[in-house]
């Protein structure tokens, strides 16, 4: 073989390289959640769920050459749901900025239905819609430094409570007919995420208090992006503790960032104890 055939199939491994080294990762990447889902299932006896939110790059020699989302959405949810037994316990692994109400609301009742004990890991955050499907649950275990957010409806790039507020501080002529519109719109998504909300609570405290927790997380008592703290979800009478299992922060590893530049967080990956790294 002389140099200029052996330089054209080196050229021509490298691309078949190049196009097969995205999957090949996406594969490892993949083989590895399902084996610490499988860790976490063997240790509770339940089935393990995921909702990740987050957006990932494969990488070809440390440049991104392609991008997926690996979500979990609500039809793939519901159908985790469907094939799991009646008696078994369900996990879910939620880490999500929030996202359509329906889908957070199909999820929920979901799990507001199932039979056995249903328990939502938080161990980052769980905003909006993700803190709507957490409701649903009997327990709720986040990490210390995790957090919950306001349920309330945004209508557009508006938060409702807001647009009904702005419509009870003004003449109704000095109101645009859009503004107006969706300011009903506003008062009816309002209505309904607080009754759902309120069916959701009333799994684990009396109706009273479901109701006044579900008017405090819908009805715009704070900005649709304030972090309720553990201390404060159990002061809501949220079943929320802290016992959160080695192995789910172990399954949030393999759903890393993207790293498109140059990562602006670095630290030695290794737990540390006071007598020096483990």
């Amino acid at each position: 073989m002389d140099f200029g055939s052996l330089i054209n199939n080196l050229f021509w491994l490298f691309l078949v390289f190049a196009f097969l080294s995205p999957y090949f990762q996406r594969q490892a990447l993949e083989a590895a959640r399902t084996r610490q889902i499988l860790s976490l299932e063997r240790k509770r006896g339940s089935r393990v769920i995921t909702l990740i939110h987050r957006q990932e790059a494969i990488n070809l020699l440390g440049i991104p050459v392609a991008r997926y989302n690996d979500v979990d959405d609500s039809e793939e949810v519901l159908r985790a749901i469907r094939l799991t037994d009646p008696g078994m316990p369900i996990d879910l692994v939620l880490h999500t900025p929030g996202g359509l109400v329906l889908a957070a609301e199909q999820i929920a009742l979901a799990l507001l239905k199932h039979p056995a004990k249903v328990t939502v890991f938080v161990p980052h955050y769980a905003m909006s819609g993700g803190t709507l499907i957490a409701l649903a649950a009997d327990e709720i275990i986040m990490d210390e430094n995790a957090v919950l957010g306001p349920v309330d409806p945004q209508i557009g790039e508006y938060p409702a409570a807001s647009l009904l507020a702005l419509v009870q501080s003004k003449p109704l002529d000095k109101i645009e007919d859009a503004t107006l519109i969706r300011a009903d719109m506003a008062a009816k998504a309002i209505k309904q995420v607080a009754e759902l909300a309120e069916k959701l609570l009333a799994k684990h405290m009396d109706p009273e208090r479901a109701a006044t927790t579900a008017r405090l997380l819908s009805q715009g008592t704070w900005t649709h992006d304030y972090p309720i703290t553990v201390e404060e979800a159990r002061g809501l009478g949220l079943p929320a503790s802290t016992s959160m299992p080695r192995e789910v922060y172990a399954l949030m590893s393999l759903y890393p960032q993207t790293q498109i530049r140059r990562p602006s967080v670095q630290y030695i990956p290794l737990p540390y104890t006071k007598g020096g790294q483990e």
